[in-house]
């Protein structure tokens, strides 16, 4: 049948009692014959005992500038406690079980603390632990250097951990367990009509992630997409729920036999934006634009007109750019408090009619749109931070299938 692999958010892991239900589910498929690979995030989220962010404050309230390397050293613990513990809970179970840590597993990493990427994965280890029947559960979010350095991933770590894995292991399906039913078409929390997606093509839940839905990290997509790997998005308190299936739109279709074509995606949203507006020549903006991109700082939305230029950026990168526009002596203007709100659809730029409509709906609602810009797949909207959710109704709702 293949190696399965499975990812277990932290929400999934939090207690005991959610560590069960975990076990439940592996339980199901190894009665069914599959071979399991476990991917484990950290217990649960900021301000419980084994969160990431909790382990982080051990040091930082000792040492505001505690290394690095000590950093990534406490980060790996996380993951460590909620694999261990699992894996105790399936040998009590009568399920043979393992628990790797990243290196462990084979997973070489650059030696950049924090934010590593991974080189490669040797999975002879893994392997060998699989052949003698065992489940083998791994730590997300972590590897190591040749040399012996425990590393962290960055944000969705574990994600990207499950993705690469699976890829070593030639798996077919990496199923990503978390707490709901699926990818849905909007945050449900503030949109209540949103719905769940049964499939999206990578690019499309590739646009979400940067967009800003919170649905799986775009690293691990574009792992899976180089290694033609299906991604399951399922609930771990509702297993028997389908949920979202994440493919070349070609490959999984056929699965569905009441198929049709559809316009929008989802439409995600994004705060804690600045919008700039800046006067200067485009040879002068272009040197501007390369020392922005020297200190690595993320431009968006990005418009040109012949005599001003106007991006938006993370709210926290305002003092990086306000140094470098005050080092050219140009004129600028920055509004805080924005947030981008954004159309996901297959053919949204190539449809008339698009922005024509999304102008028309946000002036009906009373929003002020402050800037747009397109892709083939993604229509942006920049407003006002207070006039988010209302964006994200207006927007759904004119388009929801």
């Amino acid at each position: 049948m293949g190696i399965l692999v499975q990812k277990f958010g932290g929400t999934s892991v939090a207690s005991v009692e959610k560590m069960n239900e975990v076990c439940n589910i592996i339980e199901q498929y190894k009665e069914k014959g599959s071979d399991l690979v476990i991917v484990v995030s950290a217990m649960g989220r900021k301000g419980e005992p084994y969160a990431t962010d909790t382990l982080i404050n051990l040091c930082t309230n000792v040492n505001k500038k505690t290394k690095k390397r000590e950093l990534d050293l406490i980060m790996s613990c996380g993951e460590i406690i909620s694999g261990t513990i699992l894996s105790s809970m399936l040998e009590a179970r009568g399920i043979p079980s393992i628990f790797l840590t990243g290196l462990q597993a084979g997973i070489i990493t650059t030696k950049v603390y924090s934010n590593s990427k991974i080189k490669e994965i040797n999975p002879t280890r893994i392997h060998r632990e699989l052949d003698e029947g065992k489940v083998v559960v791994i730590a997300g979010f972590q590897g190591g250097t040749e040399d012996g350095e425990v590393t962290t991933l960055g944000r969705g770590g574990s994600d990207t951990s499950a993705v690469a894995i699976g890829k070593a292991l030639g798996s077919e399906t990496v199923q990503i367990y978390t707490d709901v039913d699926g990818i849905m078409t909007a945050d449900p929390r503030i949109e209540p009509s949103a719905r769940i997606l049964d499939y999206c093509d990578y690019e499309e839940v590739f646009q979400m992630a940067e967009k800003g839905a919170k649905v799986i990290h775009p690293r691990a997509v574009e792992l899976a997409k180089n290694g033609e790997i299906v991604l399951e998005i399922k609930n771990t308190l509702n297993p028997t729920c389908k949920g979202t299936r994440i493919g070349l739109t070609r490959g999984i279709i056929s699965d569905y036999e009441d198929f049709q074509p559809r316009f929008m995606t989802s439409v995600a949203h994004k705060d804690n934006i600045a919008q700039v507006k800046v006067k200067s020549s485009e040879e002068l903006f272009s040197k501007i634009l390369n020392e922005m991109e020297e200190k690595h700082i993320n431009l968006d939305m990005i418009n040109f007109f012949t005599e001003e230029k106007a991006f938006a950026l993370e709210q926290n990168n305002i003092s990086a750019v306000e140094e470098i526009l005050q080092k050219y002596y140009v004129k600028y203007e920055i509004r805080k408090h924005c947030a981008k709100v954004t159309l996901i659809g297959s053919k949204v730029t190539e449809t008339p009619g698009v922005i024509a409509k999304v102008v028309r709906v946000l002036s009906k609602a009373g929003i002020t749109l402050l800037q747009s810009s397109d892709s083939y797949t993604c229509l942006t909207c920049l407003v006002k931070e207070e006039d988010m959710i209302e964006t994200v109704h207006a927007i759904h709702n004119e388009f929801a299938d």
